[in-house]
Protein backbone atom coordinates (compact mmCIF):
# COMPACT_ATOMS: atom_id res chain seq x y z
CA UNK A 1 0.00 0.00 0.00
CA UNK A 2 1.26 3.47 -0.85
CA UNK A 3 1.74 5.78 2.13
CA UNK A 4 -0.26 9.02 2.33
CA UNK A 5 1.35 12.26 1.07
CA UNK A 6 1.68 13.46 4.67
CA UNK A 7 4.70 11.20 5.11
CA UNK A 8 6.61 13.22 2.51
CA UNK A 9 5.73 16.37 4.46
CA UNK A 10 7.08 14.76 7.63
CA UNK A 11 10.35 13.97 5.89
CA UNK A 12 10.65 17.52 4.58
CA UNK A 13 10.00 18.89 8.07
CA UNK A 14 12.67 16.59 9.46
CA UNK A 15 15.20 18.07 7.07
CA UNK A 16 14.39 21.54 8.36
CA UNK A 17 14.71 20.41 11.99
CA UNK A 18 18.02 18.72 11.25
CA UNK A 19 19.26 21.90 9.63
CA UNK A 20 18.47 23.86 12.79
CA UNK A 21 20.36 21.56 15.13
CA UNK A 22 23.22 23.18 17.04
CA UNK A 23 26.61 22.67 15.44
CA UNK A 24 29.88 22.02 17.21
CA UNK A 25 31.39 25.28 18.41
CA UNK A 26 34.62 26.41 19.94
CA UNK A 27 32.73 27.42 23.05
CA UNK A 28 35.12 27.10 25.98
CA UNK A 29 34.72 27.22 29.71
CA UNK A 30 34.87 30.64 31.31
CA UNK A 31 37.71 31.26 33.76
CA UNK A 32 35.48 33.54 35.81
CA UNK A 33 33.40 32.57 38.84
CA UNK A 34 31.76 35.82 39.85
CA UNK A 35 29.92 35.70 43.16
CA UNK A 36 27.46 38.46 42.30
CA UNK A 37 25.78 40.02 39.29
CA UNK A 38 22.97 38.87 36.99
CA UNK A 39 22.28 35.22 36.17
CA UNK A 40 20.38 34.62 32.94
CA UNK A 41 18.03 31.64 32.80
CA UNK A 42 16.19 30.13 29.85
CA UNK A 43 13.20 27.92 30.61
CA UNK A 44 10.64 26.47 28.21
CA UNK A 45 7.38 28.29 27.63
CA UNK A 46 4.53 25.91 28.47
CA UNK A 47 0.93 25.99 27.33
CA UNK A 48 -0.59 27.78 30.30
CA UNK A 49 2.76 28.94 31.65
CA UNK A 50 1.58 31.03 34.62
CA UNK A 51 1.61 28.21 37.21
CA UNK A 52 5.16 27.26 36.20
CA UNK A 53 6.29 30.89 36.36
CA UNK A 54 4.79 31.26 39.83
CA UNK A 55 6.85 28.34 41.16
CA UNK A 56 9.99 29.63 39.46
CA UNK A 57 9.42 33.12 40.87
CA UNK A 58 9.35 31.73 44.40
CA UNK A 59 12.65 29.92 43.81
CA UNK A 60 14.21 33.06 42.34
CA UNK A 61 13.04 35.24 45.24
CA UNK A 62 14.57 32.86 47.79
CA UNK A 63 17.78 32.58 45.76
CA UNK A 64 18.24 36.34 45.44
CA UNK A 65 17.60 36.76 49.16
CA UNK A 66 20.25 34.13 49.99
CA UNK A 67 22.79 35.64 47.58
CA UNK A 68 23.11 39.37 48.18
CA UNK A 69 24.06 41.35 45.09
CA UNK A 70 22.70 38.69 42.78
CA UNK A 71 19.80 39.07 40.34
CA UNK A 72 18.15 36.31 38.32
CA UNK A 73 16.68 37.14 34.92
CA UNK A 74 14.34 34.38 33.70
CA UNK A 75 13.23 34.20 30.07
CA UNK A 76 10.68 31.68 28.82
CA UNK A 77 11.57 30.59 25.30
CA UNK A 78 9.32 28.80 22.77
CA UNK A 79 10.09 25.08 22.58
CA UNK A 80 9.62 25.03 18.80
CA UNK A 81 12.41 27.54 18.14
CA UNK A 82 14.82 26.40 20.85
CA UNK A 83 17.25 24.85 18.34
CA UNK A 84 18.09 28.22 16.81
CA UNK A 85 18.42 29.90 20.20
CA UNK A 86 20.67 27.18 21.60
CA UNK A 87 22.84 27.14 18.48
CA UNK A 88 23.38 30.90 18.79
CA UNK A 89 24.13 30.60 22.51
CA UNK A 90 26.74 27.89 22.00
CA UNK A 91 28.48 29.88 19.29
CA UNK A 92 28.31 33.25 21.04
CA UNK A 93 28.81 32.97 24.82
CA UNK A 94 27.88 36.64 25.25
CA UNK A 95 24.31 35.81 24.18
CA UNK A 96 24.14 32.64 26.24
CA UNK A 97 22.26 32.12 29.49
CA UNK A 98 23.98 30.78 32.60
CA UNK A 99 21.31 28.14 33.25
CA UNK A 100 19.06 26.42 30.71
CA UNK A 101 16.20 23.92 30.54
CA UNK A 102 16.57 21.32 27.79
CA UNK A 103 14.98 18.09 26.59
CA UNK A 104 16.61 15.01 28.05
CA UNK A 105 17.24 13.46 24.62
CA UNK A 106 19.35 16.53 23.76
CA UNK A 107 21.98 15.92 26.46
CA UNK A 108 24.55 13.99 24.42
CA UNK A 109 24.27 16.35 21.46
CA UNK A 110 24.70 19.45 23.61
CA UNK A 111 27.71 17.90 25.36
CA UNK A 112 29.21 17.04 21.98
CA UNK A 113 28.67 20.65 20.89
CA UNK A 114 30.61 21.84 23.94
CA UNK A 115 27.73 23.74 25.47
CA UNK A 116 27.07 22.13 28.84
CA UNK A 117 29.19 22.30 31.99
CA UNK A 118 30.42 19.11 33.67
CA UNK A 119 28.81 19.18 37.13
CA UNK A 120 29.71 15.65 38.19
CA UNK A 121 31.44 16.76 41.38
CA UNK A 122 28.69 19.12 42.48
CA UNK A 123 25.88 16.69 41.66
CA UNK A 124 27.64 13.93 43.57
CA UNK A 125 28.02 16.16 46.62
CA UNK A 126 24.38 17.31 46.56
CA UNK A 127 22.53 15.50 49.36
CA UNK A 128 19.26 15.21 47.43
CA UNK A 129 20.85 13.64 44.35
CA UNK A 130 20.97 10.18 45.94
CA UNK A 131 17.19 9.86 45.56
CA UNK A 132 17.19 10.60 41.83
CA UNK A 133 15.57 7.94 39.68
CA UNK A 134 18.37 5.95 37.93
CA UNK A 135 16.95 6.50 34.44
CA UNK A 136 16.55 10.22 35.12
CA UNK A 137 20.19 10.38 36.19
CA UNK A 138 21.14 8.49 33.03
CA UNK A 139 19.49 11.28 31.03
CA UNK A 140 22.06 13.82 32.30
CA UNK A 141 25.01 11.45 32.03
CA UNK A 142 27.40 11.15 29.08
CA UNK A 143 30.52 8.96 29.24
CA UNK A 144 30.18 8.71 33.01
CA UNK A 145 30.02 12.47 33.58
CA UNK A 146 26.99 14.48 34.73
CA UNK A 147 25.89 17.54 32.72
CA UNK A 148 22.84 18.83 34.52
CA UNK A 149 20.07 17.90 36.93
CA UNK A 150 16.81 16.14 36.01
CA UNK A 151 13.80 18.47 36.20
CA UNK A 152 10.86 16.16 35.55
CA UNK A 153 10.11 12.85 33.88
CA UNK A 154 7.26 11.67 31.67
CA UNK A 155 6.21 8.13 30.72
CA UNK A 156 3.41 6.50 28.78
CA UNK A 157 0.80 3.97 29.87
CA UNK A 158 -2.45 2.49 28.52
CA UNK A 159 -5.57 4.67 28.44
CA UNK A 160 -8.82 2.74 27.99
CA UNK A 161 -12.53 3.52 27.75
CA UNK A 162 -14.25 2.29 30.90
CA UNK A 163 -17.72 2.61 29.32
CA UNK A 164 -16.75 0.53 26.29
CA UNK A 165 -15.03 -2.11 28.39
CA UNK A 166 -18.07 -2.36 30.67
CA UNK A 167 -20.55 -2.66 27.82
CA UNK A 168 -18.49 -5.39 26.15
CA UNK A 169 -17.63 -7.24 29.37
CA UNK A 170 -13.89 -6.66 28.93
CA UNK A 171 -11.08 -6.40 31.48
CA UNK A 172 -7.85 -4.41 31.09
CA UNK A 173 -5.32 -6.65 29.27
CA UNK A 174 -2.56 -8.24 31.32
CA UNK A 175 -0.25 -9.23 28.44
CA UNK A 176 0.63 -7.83 25.03
CA UNK A 177 -1.13 -10.76 23.40
CA UNK A 178 -4.29 -9.91 25.37
CA UNK A 179 -3.85 -6.27 24.37
CA UNK A 180 -4.00 -7.17 20.68
CA UNK A 181 -6.91 -9.55 21.20
CA UNK A 182 -8.85 -6.99 23.23
CA UNK A 183 -8.26 -4.34 20.59
CA UNK A 184 -9.74 -6.57 17.89
CA UNK A 185 -12.73 -7.48 20.08
CA UNK A 186 -13.49 -3.80 20.53
CA UNK A 187 -13.31 -3.00 16.82
CA UNK A 188 -15.38 -6.07 15.90
CA UNK A 189 -18.14 -5.02 18.29
CA UNK A 190 -17.78 -1.31 17.61
CA UNK A 191 -16.69 -0.73 14.02
CA UNK A 192 -16.80 3.01 14.64
CA UNK A 193 -13.84 2.69 17.04
CA UNK A 194 -10.19 1.84 16.61
CA UNK A 195 -9.53 -0.97 19.08
CA UNK A 196 -6.08 0.30 20.09
CA UNK A 197 -5.20 3.44 18.15
CA UNK A 198 -1.55 3.25 17.05
CA UNK A 199 0.72 5.42 14.93
CA UNK A 200 3.35 4.55 12.37
CA UNK A 201 5.14 7.80 13.25
CA UNK A 202 4.85 7.17 16.99
CA UNK A 203 8.36 6.04 17.94
CA UNK A 204 7.81 6.01 21.69
CA UNK A 205 4.54 4.17 21.35
CA UNK A 206 6.29 1.44 19.38
CA UNK A 207 9.45 1.04 21.47
CA UNK A 208 7.77 -0.61 24.50
CA UNK A 209 6.90 -3.52 22.20
CA UNK A 210 10.57 -3.84 21.24
CA UNK A 211 11.82 -3.55 24.81
CA UNK A 212 9.18 -5.92 26.21
CA UNK A 213 10.35 -8.57 23.76
CA UNK A 214 13.96 -8.20 24.90
CA UNK A 215 15.13 -5.90 22.12
CA UNK A 216 17.17 -2.71 22.36
CA UNK A 217 17.71 0.39 20.26
CA UNK A 218 21.47 0.04 20.45
CA UNK A 219 24.28 -1.47 22.49
CA UNK A 220 27.22 0.44 23.95
CA UNK A 221 30.84 -0.61 24.00
CA UNK A 222 33.83 1.54 24.79
CA UNK A 223 31.85 4.76 24.58
CA UNK A 224 30.47 4.02 21.10
CA UNK A 225 27.10 2.64 20.03
CA UNK A 226 26.00 -0.05 17.59
CA UNK A 227 22.39 -0.38 16.51
CA UNK A 228 20.50 -3.41 17.80
CA UNK A 229 17.17 -2.61 16.15
CA UNK A 230 17.65 -5.50 13.72
CA UNK A 231 18.28 -8.16 16.39
CA UNK A 232 15.91 -11.13 16.56
CA UNK A 233 14.33 -9.84 19.78
CA UNK A 234 13.84 -6.33 18.38
CA UNK A 235 12.30 -7.75 15.20
CA UNK A 236 9.83 -9.71 17.30
CA UNK A 237 8.73 -6.48 18.98
CA UNK A 238 8.51 -4.61 15.66
CA UNK A 239 6.32 -7.38 14.29
CA UNK A 240 4.04 -7.24 17.35
CA UNK A 241 3.54 -3.50 16.97
CA UNK A 242 3.12 -3.35 13.20
CA UNK A 243 0.64 -6.24 13.28
CA UNK A 244 -1.81 -3.83 14.89
CA UNK A 245 -2.10 -1.79 11.67
CA UNK A 246 -4.87 -3.89 10.16
CA UNK A 247 -8.49 -3.47 9.17
CA UNK A 248 -9.65 -5.27 12.30
CA UNK A 249 -7.97 -2.74 14.61
CA UNK A 250 -6.35 0.41 13.17
CA UNK A 251 -6.27 0.44 9.33
CA UNK A 252 -2.89 1.24 7.83
CA UNK A 253 -4.44 3.74 5.42
CA UNK A 254 -5.36 5.95 8.38
CA UNK A 255 -2.93 4.96 11.11
CA UNK A 256 0.42 4.60 9.32
CA UNK A 257 1.09 8.35 9.34
CA UNK A 258 -0.20 9.04 12.84
CA UNK A 259 2.13 10.39 15.49
CA UNK A 260 1.68 10.32 19.25
CA UNK A 261 -0.42 13.48 19.37
CA UNK A 262 -2.68 12.09 16.65
CA UNK A 263 -3.42 8.94 18.64
CA UNK A 264 -4.26 10.89 21.80
CA UNK A 265 -6.45 13.26 19.80
CA UNK A 266 -8.35 10.28 18.39
CA UNK A 267 -8.83 8.76 21.84
CA UNK A 268 -9.90 12.07 23.39
CA UNK A 269 -12.41 12.53 20.57
CA UNK A 270 -14.04 9.21 21.39
CA UNK A 271 -12.73 7.38 18.33
CA UNK A 272 -10.75 4.61 20.07
CA UNK A 273 -11.18 2.04 22.78
CA UNK A 274 -7.55 2.28 23.90
CA UNK A 275 -4.47 4.45 23.35
CA UNK A 276 -0.88 4.63 24.56
CA UNK A 277 -0.44 8.05 26.14
CA UNK A 278 1.61 9.89 28.71
CA UNK A 279 0.80 11.44 32.05
CA UNK A 280 1.33 14.65 30.09
CA UNK A 281 -1.65 13.67 27.87
CA UNK A 282 -4.07 13.92 30.78
CA UNK A 283 -5.27 17.48 30.14
CA UNK A 284 -5.94 16.77 26.46
CA UNK A 285 -8.01 13.70 27.31
CA UNK A 286 -9.88 15.56 30.06
CA UNK A 287 -10.78 18.26 27.55
CA UNK A 288 -12.22 15.70 25.12
CA UNK A 289 -15.44 13.74 24.73
CA UNK A 290 -14.26 10.86 26.92
CA UNK A 291 -13.95 12.91 30.12
CA UNK A 292 -15.18 10.76 32.99
CA UNK A 293 -15.25 7.64 30.80
CA UNK A 294 -11.66 6.42 30.87
CA UNK A 295 -8.99 4.98 33.15
CA UNK A 296 -5.28 4.21 32.89
CA UNK A 297 -3.21 1.10 33.62
CA UNK A 298 0.45 0.31 32.89
CA UNK A 299 1.02 -0.98 29.37
CA UNK A 300 1.33 -4.76 29.82
CA UNK A 301 4.45 -6.68 28.90
CA UNK A 302 4.84 -10.13 27.36
CA UNK A 303 4.44 -12.08 30.59
CA UNK A 304 1.16 -11.89 32.52
CA UNK A 305 1.23 -9.12 35.08
CA UNK A 306 4.44 -7.58 33.76
CA UNK A 307 4.85 -3.97 32.66
CA UNK A 308 6.31 -3.09 29.27
CA UNK A 309 9.38 -0.84 29.65
CA UNK A 310 8.50 2.73 28.72
CA UNK A 311 10.66 5.52 27.39
CA UNK A 312 11.54 7.94 30.18
CA UNK A 313 11.04 11.34 28.62
CA UNK A 314 11.22 14.68 30.34
CA UNK A 315 13.42 17.72 30.75
CA UNK A 316 16.64 18.61 32.54
CA UNK A 317 18.23 21.84 33.71
CA UNK A 318 21.93 22.43 33.13
CA UNK A 319 24.61 25.09 33.41
CA UNK A 320 26.27 26.40 30.27
CA UNK A 321 30.00 25.93 29.99
CA UNK A 322 30.44 29.60 29.16
CA UNK A 323 28.97 30.90 32.42
CA UNK A 324 31.01 33.41 34.39
CA UNK A 325 29.04 32.52 37.56
CA UNK A 326 29.81 28.82 37.92
CA UNK A 327 29.18 28.45 41.66
CA UNK A 328 26.01 30.53 41.65
CA UNK A 329 24.72 28.89 38.46
CA UNK A 330 25.16 25.37 39.83
CA UNK A 331 23.45 26.39 43.07
CA UNK A 332 20.53 27.85 41.11
CA UNK A 333 20.31 24.68 38.99
CA UNK A 334 19.99 22.65 42.18
CA UNK A 335 17.35 24.98 43.62
CA UNK A 336 15.30 24.84 40.43
CA UNK A 337 15.38 21.03 40.45
CA UNK A 338 15.21 20.45 44.21
CA UNK A 339 12.70 18.17 45.90
CA UNK A 340 10.70 21.15 47.11
CA UNK A 341 10.57 22.70 43.64
CA UNK A 342 9.68 19.43 41.92
CA UNK A 343 6.85 18.84 44.42
CA UNK A 344 5.56 22.35 43.71
CA UNK A 345 5.87 21.82 39.94
CA UNK A 346 3.83 18.64 40.25
CA UNK A 347 1.08 20.53 42.04
CA UNK A 348 1.24 23.39 39.55
CA UNK A 349 1.82 21.62 36.23
CA UNK A 350 1.48 17.88 36.83
CA UNK A 351 5.17 17.29 36.02
CA UNK A 352 6.24 13.95 37.52
CA UNK A 353 9.18 14.37 39.94
CA UNK A 354 12.50 12.68 39.21
CA UNK A 355 13.09 11.92 42.90
CA UNK A 356 11.56 8.56 43.78
CA UNK A 357 10.36 9.61 47.26
CA UNK A 358 8.76 12.83 45.98
CA UNK A 359 7.14 10.92 43.13
CA UNK A 360 5.65 8.31 45.47
CA UNK A 361 4.16 11.07 47.59
CA UNK A 362 2.71 12.70 44.46
CA UNK A 363 1.09 9.44 43.35
CA UNK A 364 -0.48 8.98 46.79
CA UNK A 365 -1.94 12.47 46.52
CA UNK A 366 -3.22 12.15 42.93
CA UNK A 367 -4.50 8.62 42.15
CA UNK A 368 -4.43 9.26 38.38
CA UNK A 369 -0.61 9.24 38.51
CA UNK A 370 -0.39 5.78 40.09
CA UNK A 371 -0.10 3.74 36.84
CA UNK A 372 2.62 6.07 35.56
CA UNK A 373 4.55 5.76 38.82
CA UNK A 374 4.12 1.98 38.63
CA UNK A 375 5.52 2.08 35.10
CA UNK A 376 8.55 4.06 36.27
CA UNK A 377 9.08 1.70 39.20
CA UNK A 378 8.96 -1.33 36.89
CA UNK A 379 11.95 0.00 34.93
CA UNK A 380 12.18 2.41 32.04
CA UNK A 381 14.45 2.87 29.04
CA UNK A 382 16.30 5.78 27.51
CA UNK A 383 17.78 6.61 24.12
CA UNK A 384 21.49 6.03 23.39
CA UNK A 385 23.65 8.74 24.99
CA UNK A 386 25.19 9.61 21.64
CA UNK A 387 25.12 12.91 19.74
CA UNK A 388 24.11 10.77 16.77
CA UNK A 389 20.68 10.21 18.31
CA UNK A 390 19.46 13.68 17.31
CA UNK A 391 20.19 12.85 13.66
CA UNK A 392 18.45 9.48 13.97
CA UNK A 393 15.43 11.09 15.57
CA UNK A 394 15.12 14.10 13.26
CA UNK A 395 15.67 11.94 10.17
CA UNK A 396 12.71 9.74 11.16
CA UNK A 397 14.78 6.57 10.88
CA UNK A 398 12.50 4.52 13.13
CA UNK A 399 9.14 5.84 11.82
CA UNK A 400 10.36 5.15 8.29
CA UNK A 401 11.21 1.58 9.31
CA UNK A 402 7.77 1.07 10.84
CA UNK A 403 5.96 2.54 7.86
CA UNK A 404 7.91 0.41 5.39
CA UNK A 405 6.72 -2.68 7.27
CA UNK A 406 3.15 -1.43 7.69
CA UNK A 407 2.85 -0.62 3.97
CA UNK A 408 4.21 -4.01 2.98
CA UNK A 409 7.09 -2.36 1.14
CA UNK A 410 9.66 -4.29 3.18
CA UNK A 411 9.76 -7.22 5.55
CA UNK A 412 10.55 -6.67 9.23
CA UNK A 413 14.02 -8.13 8.66
CA UNK A 414 14.78 -5.91 5.66
CA UNK A 415 13.36 -2.70 7.15
CA UNK A 416 15.12 -3.16 10.49
CA UNK A 417 18.41 -3.96 8.73
CA UNK A 418 18.18 -0.75 6.72
CA UNK A 419 17.30 1.23 9.86
CA UNK A 420 20.26 -0.31 11.70
CA UNK A 421 22.58 0.79 8.89
CA UNK A 422 21.30 4.37 9.07
CA UNK A 423 21.64 4.38 12.86
CA UNK A 424 25.23 3.12 12.67
CA UNK A 425 26.10 5.78 10.11
CA UNK A 426 24.75 8.45 12.49
CA UNK A 427 26.61 7.00 15.46
CA UNK A 428 29.85 6.89 13.47
CA UNK A 429 29.57 10.39 12.03
CA UNK A 430 28.83 11.84 15.45
CA UNK A 431 32.01 10.37 16.90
Amino acid sequence: MKLAPRFAVLLAAAAVVAGCAPQTSDNSSSDKDDQSGTLRVWLFQEVGNDPKAKVVDSVVTAFEKAHKGTKVDVEYIPIDTRAQRVKAAFNDPKSAPDVMEYGNTDTAGYVHDGGLLDVTKEFGAWSEAKDTDPTAKQSVTVDGKVYGSPFYVGVRALYYRTDVFKSLGLQPPKTMAELAATARKIHKARSDLYGLVVGGAYTYGAMPFVWANGGELATAKGGSYTSAIDSAAAQKGIKAYTSLFTGDNCPAAKCAVMGGNDTITAFAAGKAGMAIGGDFSHSAVEAGKVKGKYAVVPLPGVASGSVAPAFAGGNNIGVLKSTSHRTLAVDLMEQLTSKTTQASMFDAMGFLPTFTDVRDAAAAKVPFEKPFVQTLAAGTKFVPASPGWSEIDSSLVLPTMLQEVISGKKSVAAASKDAAGKMNDAFSSAG
